[in-house]
């Protein structure tokens, strides 16, 4: 089957959409390798990330860590960082590090991206803002399995199970990728690719900076990394944001398995807006109806798939373009062209704009999503227990709960966690915001009161009645933008959970 550019888009998206140590690998009081941490040397950015963030202009440094941590004294490997820093020295607080989500998402050019989108001028006053390639992505020792879009894994959410057939056939297809990544892993840098480890990287960035402390905002996956960091140095953690959360320090199969709840609970809100525009697109003049032809569609190109389209690719691109409000429109059109069955409108609504392109980046981001999700938390590995789950799911949630229940490579990945997931350490300071959407694809609300109950006191959850992935400066929501502020600048968190209205 030739699959259409849009699901290639619909990939990408779907990546945007893991702590019990042994001896030297526990986090403890600051040693020799902290009075030896070397100074980062700042310059230049290379070209695409300087021009992905003009007009603001970043610094690019490297600093140089373990490749593996059971092994401090054995071969490095540099992580790339970059530097917007803070222009008022009466102001600045310290370093506020990073990180978009994934995992496999590059933060190099984040700082800018931030800024140019309009983060509060009192935001970059009071910090140097850090961003970086975190291990194994783009500029710091990057891996890559060798994925394309013409291949039979071109997504991390797996494909929609239509019958248990699907699920033994799919079987197949994953463990070959296992074993693909595997071969191609010739400087050994997979196995190490963990969100623990990630988490040290931070702090050695942290003391590289010269810093004592260092805050952390983290989006989506970002939020396990930055919730693993406030558990593994609670003393050098500053002021934490966790934006549209998980629900723990790893991502496992019930977390993937929530983002089928997240497509449901957001659905409504792309129902409304297509059924009140039902004279432009056609889709249903009421909700339920704009429901009902979402399944009749998605059995009709299951049937007999259009220029490539077929039951699978609608629900994936469904699931990507429900990310946010802004993308409705495209989604809609996509939709009225696959329902109108006629080949050109499908390749006209398929041509153009953001779902052209395929990131060049796509095979690293993929990668670097299976081997920390795989390697974070030991995965089921017989065929029968997804089978089983996508049998329930497509009963809980119709939508698409037959695809995120499916089985993946890490039913056969090759590499045995080296260690626990990171446990949520709830006796630290109380220093962690959690900010979340009540309606969002990926993490749903009920990650953010998973990951209040584990940090207990600690935390704070600003809950928000809004659609969509990402809250703080990625929303328009003014209460959780003033309250996310007043902690980042001030200090000051919500004495009590809060729950901010629709804006």
């Amino acid at each position: 089957m030739t699959r259409g550019r849009g699901i290639r888009r619909s990939a990408a998206l779907a990546v945007a959409l893991g702590l019990g140590l042994s001896g030297s690998l526990v986090a403890g009081p600051a040693g020799a390798e902290e009075k030896e941490a070397p100074t980062v040397r700042w310059g230049s950015c290379p070209e695409d990330v300087a021009a992905e963030a003009a007009p603001v202009v970043l610094e690019c440094g490297t600093v140089p860590v373990p490749k593996d941590y059971a092994d401090p004294g054995g071969d490095r490997i540099e992580l790339m960082i970059s530097r917007l820093a803070s222009t008022n020295p009466d102001k600045r607080r310290g370093t506020l590090m990073l990180n978009p989500g994934g995992p496999g998402g590059s933060g190099l050019s984040q700082p800018a991206f931030l800024a140019n989108r309009g983060i509060p001028s009192e935001v970059l006053d009071t910090y140097d803002v850090i961003g970086m390639d975190t291990r194994g992505i783009g500029r710091s020792a990057p891996v890559a399995c060798g994925f394309t879009p013409e291949g039979p894994y071109f997504a991390n959410i797996p494909p929609y199970a239509v019958d248990d057939a699907a699920v033994t056939a799919r079987a197949k297809v994953v463990k070959e990728v296992a074993e693909q990544c595997a071969r191609r892993d010739k400087d050994g840098v997979l196995p190490h690719l963990t969100t623990a480890n990630t988490a040290r990287d931070l702090d050695r960035i942290r003391a590289a900076l010269g810093e004592r402390k260092t805050s952390f905002l983290g989006y989506s996956y970002g939020t396990a990394l930055g919730a693993a960091y406030a558990s593994m140095f609670p003393e050098r953690s500053d002021r934490i944001v966790l934006d549209s959360n998980i629900g723990d320090t790893h991502l496992d199969r019930d977390g993937m398995r929530r983002y089928a709840l997240g497509v449901e609970q957001t659905f409504p809100d792309f129902a409304r807006w297509a059924a009140a525009r039902h004279d432009s697109y056609g889709l249903g003049r009421t909700p339920a109806e704009v429901r009902r032809t979402y399944f009749t569609l998605a059995e009709r190109l299951d049937e007999k798939p259009v220029d490539g389209f077929d039951g699978n690719v609608l629900r994936q691109l469904t699931f990507g373009y429900l990310f946010k409000e802004v993308q409705y429109a495209k989604l809609a059109q996509h939709w009225q062209a696959l329902k109108s069955g006629d080949t050109a409108s499908v390749r006209a609504a398929d041509a153009g704009g953001e779902a052209a392109d395929t990131p060049p980046s796509l095979d690293n981001q993929l990668s670097v999503f299976l081997a920390v999700s795989c390697n974070d938390i030991a995965w089921p590995t017989s065929v029968n227990t997804y089978r089983k789950g996508v049998a329930e799911d497509r009963a809980r949630y119709p939508m698409f709960g037959a695809a995120t229940a499916n089985i993946t490579p890490c039913a056969y990945w090759p590499y045995a966690p080296a260690e626990q997931p990171v446990a949520i350490d709830d006796e630290g300071p109380r220093n962690v915001l959690l900010v979340q959407n009540l309606r969002d694809v990926p993490t749903p609300h009920v990650g953010g009161k998973l990951l209040r109950k584990k940090f207990a006191d600690r935390s704070r959850l600003v809950s928000v009645d809004d659609s969509g992935h990402g809250v703080y400066v990625y929303g328009d929501n003014p209460c959780a933008l003033n309250t996310t502020t007043r902690y980042l600048v001030d200090g000051k968190m919500p004495g009590k959970d809060t729950f901010c209205r629709a804006g």
